[in-house]
């Protein structure tokens, strides 16, 4: 969400921001509903001020026992206060328009970010190990999960329908155990305050986060108005709504491991087989809330954290930043991490790290107080994967798997999964 009176006094950049997204300029349009707002709050003041006026009036003309002038000056109050009325009304409708103008619009790229309209133009940045090599045609992951028998995705259509998969037996504790070491990590060696969030949200923490009302066709709502999270990031970053913090409490750093749910109206086609695109996924979300100036820096070491993750895991991967066309609505400047999958060939994204600014805490109120300073500020918002569960599993699968079937278990995962060396098919 953008201050107006920002978009006035920086029209040109403004508009410069929105064009590098590869949208067209707003500012002329939305100064135009802005323009009528104020002139329209100027003559309610100035009809205000006269009303006020010719109340006073009325007394002086009743003391004055001018009977003839005080009910004419009764009947103008009498009408300016419908006519009051009615431009309070208006004003209403003035800016509730401009405010469903400026929440439709993404947040600006920061000048480092690169021009470009998708994931062709995306810089690497850098690159971390080395795919290893087969000595067979490596399989996808939903390949091996099958032969496993530990991967259902046709129970799962009989009970959900497309986009779901049951998993079992190891495959299961290998979810949970993939989930519980991140967890660990971040909260254990880099700070994270772990949390258990609701997983239903009212329609102004979806709103918070940015996510409505442009992209209510991707998410996933009840009868009774609640919105299933598509991240954690929307429970999490809205833990600081309508809050005014002390900079000494900054930055907030917190960490949770939920299912998401994402309707992927947008992915129509897309990746129609196996786990990498679903309905209903789980992920470890990290999501930070700290100063302006803090911003960059928390960004770089968020991205750390997760990059960690896949180190650990000694899974290769690639840094990606990503071109202002590819980046989300709420992002100002955002890093994709991409895993080696062997069974595909290709990198495929597993986070996306993305410093928001003030964007978010616009929408939601969240301001600080400096240390010292009277004046409060609003917080800068950061968010990324730590990972996407799923796809670690899927990178695991892909990456440590056997000629025979077979998977063997990542090193820093063993403890979690009871010791077990590999995970293998019942009668091999």
């Amino acid at each position: 969400m953008f201050d107006i009176k920002w978009i006035r006094e920086n029209a040109a950049a403004f508009d410069a921001g929105l064009v590098k997204r590869g949208l067209e300029p707003q500012s002329a349009a939305l100064l135009k509903i802005d323009e009528a707002r104020r002139a329209h709050v100027t003559a309610l003041q100035e009809m205000q001020a006269r009303r006020n006026a010719a109340s006073k009036e009325i007394g002086k003309a009743k003391a004055a026992k001018d009977e003839k002038g005080a009910a004419k000056l009764m009947a103008e109050v009498a009408k300016l206060k419908d006519e009051l009325q009615a431009g309070n009304l208006r004003e209403k409708r003035l800016v509730a328009e401009l405010d469903q103008a400026l929440a439709i619009i993404p947040n600006l790229p920061s000048d480092d970010v690169p021009e470009g309209e998708g994931a062709e133009d995306n810089v690497e940045v850098r690159k971390v190990g080395k795919p290893g090599k087969f000595k067979f045609e490596p399989k996808q992951h939903y390949e091996i999960g099958e032969v496993l028998g530990l991967m259902d995705f046709e129970t799962a259509a009989k009970i959900s329908g497309a986009r779901f998969v049951v998993l079992k037996g190891a495959l299961a504790r290998l979810e949970r155990a993939i989930a519980s070491f991140m967890l660990d990590l971040h909260t254990g060696e880099f700070g994270y305050t772990e949390a258990s969030p609701p997983l239903l949200v009212k329609d102004q923490a979806a709103y918070g986060t940015g996510n409505l009302p442009k992209f209510a066709e991707d998410l996933f709502q009840t009868r009774d108005d609640f919105w299933l999270i598509p991240t954690a990031e929307v429970s999490l970053t809205n833990f600081v709504r309508e809050q005014i913090l002390d900079e000494a409490d900054l930055p907030i750093r917190l960490t949770a491991w939920t299912p998401c749910f994402r309707s992927e109206a947008g992915a129509a086609g897309k990746d129609t087989r196996g786990m990498i695109r679903q309905h209903q996924f789980s992920k470890v979300e990290l999501v930070s809330i700290t100063t302006p100036e803090e911003a960059i820096a928390e960004h770089e070491r968020m991205t750390a954290c997760a990059e960690e993750v896949l180190k650990r895991l000694e899974l290769p991967y690639r840094t990606m930043l990503l071109c202002a066309g590819d980046m989300g609505f709420a992002s100002q400047k955002t890093y994709d991490i991409e895993v080696w999958l062997p069974g595909q060939n290709a990198y495929r994204e597993i986070s996306s790290c993305s410093v928001c600014g003030d964007f978010q805490a616009r929408r939601m109120g969240a301001r600080y107080r400096p240390k010292g300073g009277k004046e409060v500020r609003f917080v800068h918002t950061l968010n990324g994967s730590g990972l996407a569960v799923g796809r670690t599993l899927i990178a695991i699968l892909e990456n440590y798997q056997e000629k025979d079937g077979s998977v063997v278990i990542p090193t820093a995962l063993k403890p979690y999964m009871g010791g077990m060396e590999k995970i293998e098919r019942r009668g091999m």
